[in-house]
């Protein structure tokens, strides 16, 4: 199998130094296909770095499966779809099965379930009864949408998605949750794209889709009405976009340099410093995805922020490569004003937007608020604005007060620093079904448990943080763009809530910067793997346990997944899966 390490993007230089002969396991090992890496890579040329090419499969890997060189060259294009295709494949098998159990309204459902039903049905969110949910589950087509308006401390893009799922399936447990289900399978068929495309390699990529379809974490929230999923997609499609939009940055600038006699791509002072990079579709499209991720939570500002710094220092980068002799003048010269265009003003008009139905109807909360004021005291300093304008600026007020004023203590509370080895998960749902009810085996000698536990994969997790400090070490000490983007997704998923360390939060906040630990563990396994120019048996003992690992994750996946779905297990096997104290 060829190399799929981070650093194995080039192909082999023909002068290279012939190796030891391999032991005989090693030839052994040949017969499925595996060839080593025995030659001297060769130098990576400036066009190499402006744009690297994929991770191509050796001719050895062919010859062993018999295919031959047209054949394989098609085979390898459709694994750049095809791989991602059949890992989302499995990751919503697993999202969809039995997507309507529990049939209850779990844990903060009880919110953005109504919430939605409302807002996709009359375009503001009403004041439901509080004993209205037992309705809902038996009768829903009996529930009246309340017409008073109600007070919602979130912005309405994440209830209009969960409402889409409910219009189309009903106002039941399925339909609060499908759309849900429908944007965590999708992330991973996103994640498995952008890590094919930061790391040149399909291998690495499906891997780290793998990984996100076997998170615990990830798994409960696709199955959970709530918005922090939501958020997640939108962060991630922002990400990939931005992504996007380097590769295509950089295509351009290596387009406009020089070749010399020989065809090989030089560095040009002028070119790159005066470059005018033109249209960029997709850092106006990753503007779209963070005003989305705003008006879904207001986390997704903290996002926008991280995101915006990357990708001018990502233009900074590129123009150094080119030749750039200022590359910083350069930027802010040439792309800093369009950089800044395409992202915070893009935001902010997709952000209002999704406050359409509030704004058409007149009846949602806050609504007539600067109406009544000019009443009260003609409007004041800011009269001169549109009283929606200020009405929603109130509103806006009124819920960071709300947020930043959380404080009320939960059962199911955590602090940040504890998030990174899941110190404290919350329990979405549990009941003790006594034996032969609820699915509670007959045989078992006393009351089963059923819980939904938003629980990361343990061993996952705790593989994350040695792969954490591994992608800083490689952004520090090897300037690995690719690390430094991981590093800094995950920052701006998880920073930014040291510094409300007082305010009630929770892990499920977290799921916001899963998908980047997937892809620092999917990294980190790829250096097990071994970099290009190791020897065979450093392959081959590095590809042996960065397998072992998968597989004891996934294998965890699997021992937790009684208390991810609420499968009524008996007590003793969920007193088994409670690792910590702290889980129960």
């Amino acid at each position: 199998m060829t190399s799929t390490a981070p650093e194995a993007l080039e192909g082999q230089h023909p002068m290279a130094e012939p190796v030891a002969e391999p032991s005989s396991w090693q030839q052994r090992l040949r017969r499925f296909g595996y060839a080593p890496r025995a030659e001297t890579p060769a130098p990576i040329g400036l066009r190499e770095r402006l744009d690297p090419p994929y991770v191509r499969p050796s001719a050895r890997v062919w010859s062993a499966l018999g295919i031959g060189p047209g054949p394989a060259e098609r085979l390898w294009r459709l694994m750049a779809w095809g791989g991602p295709l059949l890992v989302t494949a499995v990751a919503g098998l697993l999202r969809f099965w039995n997507l309507g159990k529990p049939h209850a309204v779990i844990f903060d459902e009880t919110y953005y379930a109504k919430d939605s039903w409302a807002l996709i049905n009359q375009g503001y969110e009403g004041a439901w009864p509080k004993d209205i949910d037992k309705t809902i589950l038996t009768d829903p087509g009996a529930v009246l949408v309340p017409t008073e308006h109600g007070y919602v401390v979130h912005p309405p893009m994440g209830k209009w998605v969960i409402g889409v799922g409910e219009k189309i399936f009903g106002f039941e447990p399925f339909g609060w949750r499908f759309m849900v289900a429908l944007l965590g399978t999708l992330s991973v068929l996103m994640l498995c794209r952008i890590g094919r495309r930061l790391f040149r390699s399909t291998f690495l990529g499906c891997l780290a889709g793998l990984l996100l379809a076997v998170d615990g974490l990830h798994f409960v929230m696709s199955r959970t009405a709530l918005l922090d999923q939501v958020l997640m997609f939108f962060v991630l499609a922002s990400f990939g976009c931005l992504v996007l939009d380097r590769d295509r940055n950089r295509k351009r600038l290596a387009a406009a340099l020089p070749e010399d006699e020989e065809g090989v791509l030089r560095p040009d002072a002028e070119i790159a410093e005066t470059l005018r990079m033109g249209w960029r579709p997709w850092r106006i499209a990753a503007g779209v995805m963070l005003g989305l991720a705003a008006a879904t939570k207001w986390n997704g500002l903290y996002v926008m922020v991280a995101f915006g710094l990357m990708t001018v220092l990502w233009d900074v980068a590129g123009r150094r490569t080119g030749g750039a002799v200022r590359p910083y003048l350069s930027v802010i010269k040439k792309d800093l004003v369009p950089a800044f265009v395409s992202v915070v003003p893009v935001a902010l008009v997709t952000y209002v937007a999704t406050w359409t139905g509030w704004l058409v109807t007149d009846k949602g909360y806050f609504r007539d608020w600067a109406a009544k004021q000019d009443q009260i005291d003609g409007g004041g300093t800011w009269s001169w604005l549109p009283q929606w304008l200020r009405s929603l600026w109130h509103y806006e007020s009124e819920v960071y007060s709300f947020h930043v004023g959380l404080t009320s203590p939960h059962t199911y509370e955590s602090n940040p620093w504890s998030w990174i080895v899941l110190g404290r998960p919350v329990s979405y749902f549990y009941e003790s079904p006594a034996p032969g009810t609820a699915g509670c085996p007959a045989t078992a000698k006393e009351k089963c448990a059923q819980e939904v536990l938003a629980l990361g994969t343990p061993l996952l997790w705790w593989a994350a943080c040695f792969a954490i400090l591994y992608v800083l070490w490689r952004w520090a000490f090897r300037r690995d763009w690719r690390a430094g983007a991981i590093a800094c997704a995950i920052a701006a998923g998880w920073v930014p809530w040291f510094l409300y360390q007082e305010r009630t939060i929770f892990l499920f906040y977290a799921v916001v910067f899963v998908p980047f630990l997937c892809l620092a563990v999917a990294m980190m396994l790829g250096a097990i793997i071994g970099p290009r120019g190791s020897s065979e048996r450093r392959r081959t003992f590095g590809a042996v346990a960065a397998g072992c690992l998968v597989l004891l994750i996934v294998w965890n996946f699997i021992y937790f997944w009684p208390i991810y779905t609420g499968t009524p297990i008996p007590l003793n096997q969920w007193r088994g899966r409670m690792w910590l104290d702290t889980w129960i």
